[in-house]
């Protein structure tokens, strides 16, 4: 039985996974999708990954670019923007700091 509704969790950290595996190499939306389940992201939704990277994009931290595809429609990739870089070393920053304590409360009880 799960106790976490990890769906939850997800949004809070989505914006940072997505310019994490932005950041890693350029890709379209459903490429950045899949890598995300394969990272362990498992439940992820499509809905939540296209909203990301849109929103992402508007505010500055990602670029995009057109690709012609044979097997279909443009593929539309995202890159990652300075600014986006920026972002994401912040939100790594904070994602540490919050996680470290959140293990410390959840291991000692919050004993003092």
């Amino acid at each position: 039985m799960r106790c976490v509704d990890t769906t939850q969790l997800l949004r809070g950290v989505l914006d940072a996974a997505v310019l994490a595996v932005v950041g890693a190499e350029d890709g379209y939306g459903y490429d950045v999708l899949r890598r995300l389940r394969a990272g362990g992201l498992t439940e992820v939704g499509d809905a939540s990954v296209y909203g990301t990277l849109r929103r992402l994009y508007a505010a500055g931290a990602l670029t995009s670019y057109v690709v012609p595809s044979e097997e279909g429609p443009h593929r539309k990739y995202y890159g990652i923007t300075p600014a986006g870089r920026a972002q994401l070393e912040t939100q790594t920053k904070d994602w540490g700091t919050f996680a470290d304590t959140v293990t410390a409360l959840l291991e000692t009880g919050a004993r003092p």
